[in-house]
């Protein structure tokens, strides 16, 4: 007992010296906590995560200007690949973070993946600078497209760079570091009630099947009381007679714990909030669409002539500054009516960044509607020019979507790590990446309808080539019109929203 016991300690000492999640070093052995993690490993971290950040916003602010100024796109074609690649951008992090969790690790993957970036990055700058590869200038008025060889090589680039920062985003999030169970227990639900689907749920909830209040079916999960709804999910906690009778209480397939069947539940009950965030996703996206109209307007304040893409920092500015704003003095003022600690709760933070989305969409288009009228009292509808009225006059507008993302994107984190169950926060945070690919794609595709239909019968369409002659106004109308009514749907789903209730 005594050489039992003395290895006993020897282990328990062994373990302290150790990290406890799982981690290993490049060598695929235990990482001892004096020598790795702390801020030798956060360092890393953050090094990577800023080049990575700094190389994307550096790419995506510029888009518009090349593909309009060197590509010679058109202005929907233009809007249709920046947002189709923003798309892939917050999509491909399902395959980075597959690859890490299932073959590479993270490390490895962030290797990997910045190489494919680095290699993405140096495509995309032999496209631009050298001469063979370079898109053909204009000549006085006549601007032809890049050659099909050329936009390939560009593009190819491009989305080098979309799979490398797949590969990075996952991997330096703190989401990442979560650990996947090898079977989703929502299929294991699914299957159990389906195979039982003419068995009856007893009206008292404390006959189904579940585990002590001390334990769970996931280690670290807390169990869920059992709700009235979506009861015939309710089948898959349903203890047979058969199973009474043969013990089959393990056959996770036959027989799952209400929390198991709860977890489902509550992924039910927040896929409308979630679906609410896609809208909201496109109207972020407009980005290139803001750009596009201050093309068109006049840049220069006194001898200064203002870079179409900088305009852009205000909408990170007013992020920085409202969130300063927000938890100084607006939350301390709301706590005060609502009596909630953070000021607001989720569900309203996230409907508050809804309305003042409507609000910038709706600035967007007045300032292009006054651009239309100074352009048609000019007589500049026939000419592609910039019309004489400020930039400046867009601030509002990046503003507004900037405090939008304050309320909404954040208010989204929040709620999610909030009511997800405790063994799928990972799975709900990536979900928000999710959203941000599909209103991407959403924006594209509302785009290619717009255009298919105000151009027939060789119109100009509302985002024509020559803004001065298109009605861009209509397009900032109808985002802020679907915003709107998208904002109801949430209001509707917000209020029938019930929280999750842990044992």
């Amino acid at each position: 007992m005594g050489s039992e016991e003395e290895d006993g300690l020897l282990q328990n000492e062994s373990r302290g010296l150790y990290t406890g999640d799982g981690s290993v070093d490049i060598n695929g052995n235990p990482v001892l906590k004096s020598s790795s993690g702390n801020w030798r490993a956060c360092t890393f971290i953050l090094g990577t995560e800023c080049c990575e950040r700094l190389a994307y916003c550096g790419i995506a602010a510029n888009l518009v200007t090349y593909l309009t100024n060197k590509l010679h796109d058109g202005n929907v074609s233009t809007a249709k690949n920046i947002t189709t690649w923003q798309g892939t951008c917050y999509l491909a992090p399902l395959i980075g973070a597959v690859v890490a969790d299932a073959y590479w690790g993270r490390y490895w993957t962030i290797a990997m993946f910045s190489m494919i970036y680095f290699i993405g990055m140096g495509t995309l700058t032999l496209s631009a600078s050298v001469p063979a590869l370079k898109p053909t200038s204009c000549v006085g008025s006549i601007c032809p497209s890049a050659t099909p060889t050329k936009y390939a090589i560009f593009l190819f680039g491009l989305y080098l760079i979309a799979l490398g920062t797949g590969g990075i985003k996952p991997c330096v999030s703190s989401f990442g570091a979560d650990q996947l169970d090898d079977t989703d227990p929502t299929e294991r639900v699914l299957v159990a009630s389906f195979r039982k689907w003419n068995v009856e749920v007893p009206h008292d909830s404390s006959l189904l099947y579940e585990l002590s209040d001390k334990t769970s079916a996931l280690e670290g999960s807390r169990n869920l009381e059992h709700s009235d709804e979506l009861k015939c999910l309710d089948k898959a906690a349903v203890v047979s007679d058969l199973e009474v009778k043969n013990g089959n209480f393990p056959n996770a397939w036959r027989l799952c714990t209400v929390t198991q069947v709860e977890e489902l539940k509550i992924l039910i009950r927040m896929f409308p909030i979630w679906a609410t965030g896609i809208v909201f996703s496109a109207v972020n996206a407009q980005m290139p669409m803001f750009v596009e109209q201050g093309m068109v307007m006049n840049t220069t304040v006194g001898s200064f002539t203002i870079p179409l893409a900088s305009l852009l920092t205000f909408d990170i500015i007013s992020v920085i500054v409202g969130v300063l704003i927000y938890d100084r003095f607006l939350v301390p003022i709301a706590r005060k009516f609502t009596g909630k600690e953070r000021g607001f709760s989720e569900l309203q933070r996230m409907g508050i960044g809804l309305f003042i989305s409507i609000l910038s969409m709706v600035a967007a288009a007045l300032v292009e509607t006054k651009r239309l009228e100074v352009a048609r009292a000019l007589h500049l509808v026939d000419h592609k020019v910039a019309v004489p009225i400020s930039i400046l006059w867009q601030i509002p507008q990046y503003f507004l979507l900037g405090t939008s993302e304050i309320f909404t994107s954040i208010g989204q984190v929040e709620f999610f790590y909030d009511q997800s169950p405790d063994a799928m926060r990972s799975l709900c945070s990536a979900l928000l990446l999710l959203t941000t690919a599909l209103g991407s794609y959403l924006s594209s595709f509302i785009l290619t309808i717009v255009t298919s239909i105000t151009t027939k019968g060789g119109k100009p369409g509302w985002i024509s080539d020559n803004l001065n002659e298109g009605h861009l106004d209509y397009f900032f109308w109808l985002l802020a019109s679907l915003s709107f009514l998208n904002l109801l749907v949430y209001i509707f789903c917000a209020a029938k929203y019930k929280s999750k209730m842990s044992s």
